[in-house]
């Protein structure tokens, strides 16, 4: 058994249930939960609950601090920047632009950007948000460092996602990438599996081609200083990398340097400190540039033309970025979501860490054997 299905309802409970356990109110709970649940219902298994033990660990050692109140130390009509004080980073990020949505509703668009927080889930949650209310969002992280940029064989930026979203009909472009070949999550869903990565994802601590996921993890985990995800493009400027590291600089400008916090080579998971995880929440009243409907309207006409162009392959369609996303979100809630049963394990160890009855959320499985991934400093180097 490689894994067991649930629904979005039961996960649901399991996650709000977990987190008020850990002292978040009702509310924040409910919060954290709809970012983690959007990622799996999108299908983006490396963001939902395969990261609970995470923010499991980042709790339990204090470098989440369940009580920390986002505070606005800088502001004007049009911008703001925020100390999330190494608090939850869903709550800070929501918050964030949610303040963001507030002033482009006012002044036509608005940049907010966050310091000292931690991870935050999937950027595209929050790009998603000014989309929903009409506006075009954007967002963007930093991380851990992990990605090995082009020229060395150090890991200095992190995977540096960033996401955009705007409305249009019958569902909105919505854009949600790291800036690495793929982010560390996919790395351990990998590892759960048992599966070899792919050819040019990464490279080990000698800066040679690696597929093995528990290696890597490791030279990322144990702070090596070499090893790590490559940049979109790959190893050299010939197959394009220096564009996924130009993209990867661009996400940490907005994050932290605007910010004036922690570089994705300066995070670290420190008691009472935080991650030092910085973010940008940008978004922008369509409105600015005439009439919001025609431009809604402008950009649907254009996604369906991308997806009526001569394909390929007659027997693959074209998907606009976001499509894929609303069919998984619809099928998921239909059919339920596929947890992998490592996974199933940790949300285990969580319930026996929170005196949960974890028969009552997971039901009566037999979890023996899995346990990959689970507990601190699980990463080895082999060899």
């Amino acid at each position: 058994m490689d894994s067991i299905t649930y629904t979005a309802a039961r996960l649901e409970r399991f996650c709000r249930d977990a987190f008020a356990k850990f002292g978040f109110t009702a509310e924040e709970a409910a919060q954290i939960t709809d970012v983690l649940l959007l990622a799996d219902l999108y299908g983006i298994k490396s963001h939902g609950t395969q990261r609970l033990i995470r923010y499991h660990k980042s709790i339990t050692s204090g470098c989440v601090k369940v009580d920390a109140k986002p505070e606005v130390v800088f502001e004007t009509p049009v911008s703001a920047v925020i100390d999330g004080h190494a608090g939850m980073g869903q709550l800070i990020s929501a918050a964030a632009m949610r303040k963001a949505i507030e002033k482009a509703k006012t002044t036509g668009m608005a940049f907010v950007t966050v310091r000292n927080s931690n991870h935050f889930g999937i950027a595209g949650y929050y790009a998603k948000m000014a989309c929903d209310a009409g506006l075009i969002g954007i967002c963007a992280t930093n991380s851990e460092s992990l990605m090995v940029h082009t020229g060395a064989r150090q890991a200095v930026l992190g995977s540096n996602p960033i996401a955009f979203a705007m409305p249009a009909d019958p569902y909105p472009f919505w854009f949600d990438a790291a800036t690495t070949v793929v982010p560390r999550g996919k790395l351990e869903v990998y590892h759960k599996a048992d599966q070899p990565l792919h050819s040019g994802w990464a490279v080990d601590e000698n800066g040679d081609e690696c597929t093995d996921a528990e290696r890597v993890l490791g030279c990322i985990d144990k702070k090596l200083g070499v090893g790590g995800i490559l940049p979109v493009g790959g190893r050299s400027e010939e197959s394009g990398s220096h564009k996924g590291y130009g993209f990867s600089m661009i996400c940490e400008i907005l994050c932290s340097i605007t910010s004036c916090g922690a570089t994705s080579n300066h995070h670290q998971r420190v008691k009472g400190q935080g991650a030092g995880t910085c973010h940008a929440f940008i978004a922008i009243d369509p409105a600015i540039f005439g009439d919001a409907q025609a431009l809604r309207e402008n950009l649907s006409v254009f996604l369906k033309e991308l997806r009526s162009a001569k394909r390929a392959n007659e027997q693959v369609p074209i998907y606009t970025h976001g499509e894929k996303e609303m069919a998984a979100y619809a099928a998921h809630l239909r059919d339920g979501i596929d947890v992998d049963i490592h996974t199933v394990a940790e949300m285990a160890r969580i319930c026996g860490d929170l005196g949960m009855d974890s028969r009552d959320y997971l039901g009566d499985v037999d979890l023996s054997g899995a346990d990959r991934c689970i507990g601190d400093a699980v990463y080895t180097i082999k060899g």
